[in-house]
């Protein structure tokens, strides 16, 4: 299952599948809120222009422009920030998109505190929760570049609104391109008998490094990649609560709302083991290199190490 390591990111993933797919749905089309360069649209723009609509700096606009190009029987991805894209928008994404369960896809890109310099304004910790809110919606957070590539694909066979949450930060490659991909489906990447490590998106490497720490100190560590955080792979959690007896889930998002309350939702309604959460601690973001905001807000293989140490301390 591992790849050699590359590093790119995932909304560079974004745009290179929007090319890979179009042969295969002829009916696309892309929208972008005067973002193509950021959010990499801008590749299908070039090769596609007659498929591509520039909505302008309008993400509400957009949205309603793609559930009304929908409604005509046409797969929309609509692209912008994760904060423009499920922020202010939000509204016409449940009531124009969700509430009639229409054919959109939100590529929202610049997602977490790994946008780096540009701020607080910009580096979405909310929008995991946000999306988990509208009944249908489903939420794809891939961990690498080629993960990335089969969520677009994924979302593009799925028929009904899906969320898709894109990097700016690169990450390195944990996956094959022919790895498969399925919406609603985790994927356990390690054995482990002494604790279960959840993980989604950039986080997924970090949860990696922490099982070569804790496996230096003779704990094993069983980690799962969540990419679909709605619908939750709930069988996958109950196993691992049950053959575990202890959770850590790490997510670049605010521990309220995000995997972590998604997995002891499950966990709590069914075997209830100690869950452990690593994310944003309920905070607004700050401007500053991306790896060292990571460090900052505790989001790295010794935070997720630390917080495995402690759910297995409270089990016992």
């Amino acid at each position: 299952m591992m790849s050699e390591k590359i590093k790119k990111a995932t909304r560079e993933a974004y745009g290179d599948a929007l090319n890979e797919i179009y042969p295969d749905f002829p009916n696309l089309l892309v929208l972008d809120a005067d973002l193509a360069a950021a959010t990499k649209t801008g590749t299908f723009k070039k090769a596609h222009p007659d498929r591509f609509i520039d909505c302008g700096i309008a993400e509400g606009n957009m949205i309603g422009i793609a559930a009304g190009l929908a409604a005509a029987g046409n797969l929309v991805f609509a692209s912008s920030f994760a904060m423009f894209a499920a922020g202010r928008a939000f509204e016409q994404v449940r009531n124009s998109v969700g509430y009639p369960h229409l054919n959109v896809k939100i590529g929202a890109t610049h997602a977490g505190i790994s946008v780096g310099e540009d701020g607080a304004t910009h580096q979405c910790c909310e929008d995991i929760a946000l999306m988990r809110s509208i009944p249908g919606m489903v939420i794809l957070n891939p961990a690498d570049y080629a993960e990335a590539k089969k969520a677009v694909r994924a979302a593009a066979e799925h028929v009904g609104p899906v969320y898709l949450r894109f990097g700016r930060l690169a990450a390195e490659g944990i996956f094959d391109e022919s790895d498969p991909f399925t919406i609603g489906k985790g994927v356990q990447l390690t054995e482990g008998k002494d604790v279960t490590l959840i993980a989604t998106g950039l986080m997924v490497g970090e949860a990696l490094g922490a099982q070569e720490l804790l496996k230096n100190e003779g704990i094993s560590a069983r980690v799962i990649n969540m990419a679909t955080i709605k619908p939750l792979d709930e069988e996958i959690v109950r196993r691992a609560a049950a053959e575990t007896g202890a959770i850590v889930t790490a997510e670049e998002h605010n521990i309220i709302g995000g995997l972590g309350s998604a997995v002891a939702e499950t966990v709590c309604g069914c075997c209830p083991v100690p869950v452990v959460r690593v994310g944003v601690n309920d905070v607004f973001g700050k401007s500053g290199p991306a790896k060292e905001l990571l460090v900052k807000f505790g989001l790295t293989a010794g935070n997720i190490a630390q917080a495995a140490r402690q759910a297995i301390a409270m089990k016992k």
